[in-house]
């Protein structure tokens, strides 16, 4: 069982350094609350990843299996409104990597950073684009914004 440890922000687009190429993604959920079972497609390889309940809002355990291409754009389909569109950014900042999710179609305007850690209390240098800390926000889940996106708040 692996642990993912991850903590989330929000973002001000305007101190960003220049962006590389990002990664489109789609991804659906089969279930959308915990424990969650979502299906991705990026840079043509499929993953169905199951994350369970956080035991805080930080970590929980989650289990990432590669599929078939064919068999995750079939369960996309099985996803039919529960699908998230965005575009993933890495960003390499003080030895950490951070992950920068610009969201399309019902959360355009949503702009998220992670950065996963290897441990809760492990250290970490905020970069100057970050604005606020949204861990412990449910609002900000991808598991959330399916069924109250960011254009409804």
């Amino acid at each position: 069982m692996a642990i993912e440890i991850e903590r989330k922000f929000l973002v001000d687009m305007s101190k960003l350094p220049k962006l590389d190429c990002g990664i489109k993604i789609l991804q659906g959920y089969l279930l959308a609350h915990s424990p969650s079972i979502r299906i991705r497609i990026a840079n043509d390889k499929a993953f169905l990843t199951i994350k369970g309940k956080p035991t805080n809002n930080i970590s929980r355990s989650e289990f990432e299996y590669e599929i078939p291409l064919s068999d995750g754009l079939e369960l996309l389909k099985e996803c039919k409104e529960l699908i998230i569109s965005k575009t993933r950014y890495e960003i390499m900042y003080e030895n950490h990597l951070w992950e920068l999710d610009i969201f399309e179609e019902e959360n355009k305007g949503l702009i998220v950073a992670e950065i996963e850690l290897s441990s809760e209390d492990e250290s970490f240098t905020l970069p100057s684009w970050v604005t606020s800390e949204v861990s412990n926000d449910m609002r900000y889940t991808n598991a959330n914004l399916i069924s109250h996106p960011y254009c409804e708040w």
